[in-house]
């Protein structure tokens, strides 16, 4: 019961500190750090001690799941290259600085050991980059490279964690490192597709949106434990997972499943972001009491001089990662160089989370200055979430990055919408003469030709006043049936459920009306 009500109050806790971000505009996560900090210092509060086994067998497959599932796997394919050279190649970069730093401030520690906390360190985190990003209205190609990083990293991380640690046992080759990495993560998009591909079978078949929602949440523990079973990679495997079935959701799943699904997977990554990052500030406390043996002064020079390392190293290889290829003429034909202020946000936007603290938390017991590898960790984290996490979208606005909001609709939005809509009328056009569905045809016509007209020219220069008026004649219609429908209720006893589907229907209408206005962003 205990633990019941010590969940529920934290759960209640993230909703004030969430009001509190958006009151004052910072990064979510941030929040829930330092919240979780204080919490820690209050006196008479238990010390909270998070499993790393739970923190990436229960916390990640559902938010690696989620974020695969929105990946666009074309953008993905096409950005592959800078992908995999942050993903990788910075990764192993930034271990390497990492580990020089450290073995040249703390002469006793054995290379493994520091080659360990880089490794920890090295990967910006999934979770803490789409609470940051999903504020802003970045680049397409920006918000794609970063969350490819942050999806993949860290196979390539803990594949040097695991041969960092066991090196502090037996010894090994770099030879060995790479093929292991190969194998890794190889395995684990095999079995990510495979499981992925049964999935997509499965789930449809159910033919209950509750089950086929369920279905999907298990998917992605399913996918994680089989590949970690093998020794392979459970974080690319619920990626791959994920991918295939975003993919394969507008044509394998129903409108109510994806509805549905969309709505319980939001709240579950709202409840699991939350608990991930304050859990992460209530670590504090204990970690420090297990310090004792060091100055405060010592500590301190040690976390910032890591911290500072972290931060520069990615930029010390993101500058030459975007310009060195370019120098290639077929690259640099097929993709031209960014603008600079790409490669700052980039190389800004390198916020560390759970997986790092996880990395930490599982080092063996009897492990060379595990405590004070736990702490660095630790603030590590803390920094990049509160110094880049804090200053990233002032940098973003700073640089001219981010795109300016228009109340009015995209043209790529309006083009797709107006295929969609003509695609329809014409098809509607070919029954005009048929014996049968031509008269039917015939009288739902204008309809159809009607939202052509609507959302021809939408997304180019004003809307036409004429349109305008269309559009907010339809509005105000369905929320005066809206207001009869719950007349009838009151009056006449309407049942309930009857209630919720014909409201549910009115629903969508009403956001599609409002998107076509350019009322509302959030369709």
């Amino acid at each position: 019961m205990a633990l019941v009500e010590a969940v529920l109050a934290l759960i209640a806790v993230c909703i004030g500190f969430a009001l509190i971000a958006q009151r004052s505009r910072l990064p979510y996560s941030v929040i829930l750090v330092l919240g979780g900090m204080a919490i820690a210092f209050i006196p008479g509060m238990p010390q909270v001690e998070l499993d790393p086994q739970i923190a990436l067998a229960f916390f990640l497959p559902p938010l690696l799941q989620a974020s695969g599932y929105r990946t666009d796997w074309r953008d993905f394919r096409k950005n592959i290259r800078p992908i995999l050279l942050l993903a990788v190649g910075c990764v192993l970069f930034t271990t390497l600085c990492i580990a020089i730093v450290a073995r040249a401030m703390i002469p006793d520690l054995p290379w493994a050991a520091a080659i360990a906390l880089g490794a920890i360190v090295a990967p910006p985190d999934a979770v803490a980059a789409s609470s940051i990003l999903q504020r802003l209205r970045l680049p397409r190609r920006l918000v794609t490279v970063l969350e490819g990083e942050s999806l993949i990293n860290d196979a390539s991380a803990l594949v040097v964690y695991r041969f960092a640690v066991a090196a502090m046992v037996t010894a090994f080759s770099p030879w060995e490192a790479a093929g292991a990495f190969i194998l890794v993560a190889g395995g684990g998009v095999a079995i990510g597709w495979v499981i992925g591909r049964a999935a997509i079978w499965i789930i449809p078949r159910l033919r209950d949106t509750l089950l086929e929602t369920a279905a999907s949440f298990v998917m992605c523990f399913a996918v994680f434990f089989a590949a970690e079973a093998v020794h392979a990679s459970g974080v690319m495997a619920v990626v791959t997972a994920g991918i295939l079935l975003g993919r394969a959701a507008h044509t394998s799943l129903s409108a109510r499943t994806r509805q549905e699904a969309r709505v319980v997977w939001e709240f579950l990554e709202f409840i699991l972001n939350s608990l991930v990052f304050i859990i992460i500030g209530m670590q504090l406390n204990a970690i420090l009491d297990r310090l004792d043996a060091y100055t405060p002064l010592t500590l301190i020079g040690l976390a910032s001089a890591i911290s500072v390392v972290l931060i520069v190293s990615r930029f010390v290889w993101i500058a030459p990662a975007v310009w060195l290829p370019r120098q290639i003429p077929s690259i640099r034909r097929r993709d031209p160089l960014p603008p600079f202020s790409y490669t700052i946000v980039l190389s800004w936007a390198g916020m560390r989370g759970v997986v790092s603290l996880a990395a930490a938390l599982a080092l063996p017991i009897d492990f060379p200055a595990r405590d004070l590898l736990i702490f660095l960790a630790f603030c590590a984290i803390l920094a990049t979430l509160v110094v880049q996490g804090t200053t990233l979208e002032w940098v973003i606005r700073r640089l001219g990055v981010e795109e300016k909001r228009s109340p009015r609709m995209r043209w790529e939005e309006a083009a797709a919408r107006t295929l969609v809509a003509q695609a329809s009328l014409a098809r509607l056009v070919e029954h005009a003469d048929d014996p049968l569905d031509g008269a039917i045809a015939q009288d739902i016509l204008p309809e159809y030709r009607d939202n052509v007209r609507l959302l021809d020219g939408i997304g180019q220069g004003a809307v036409a006043a004429e349109r305008t008026a269309r559009l907010q004649l339809r509005l105000e219609a369905l929320q005066h049936g809206r207001a009869r429908l719950l007349r009838h209720h009151r009056e006449d006893g309407l049942d309930e459920e009857l209630l919720q589907r014909i409201g549910q229907e009115l629903d969508l209408e009403e956001l599609r009306l409002r998107r076509l206005l350019g009322a509302s962003e959030d369709f």
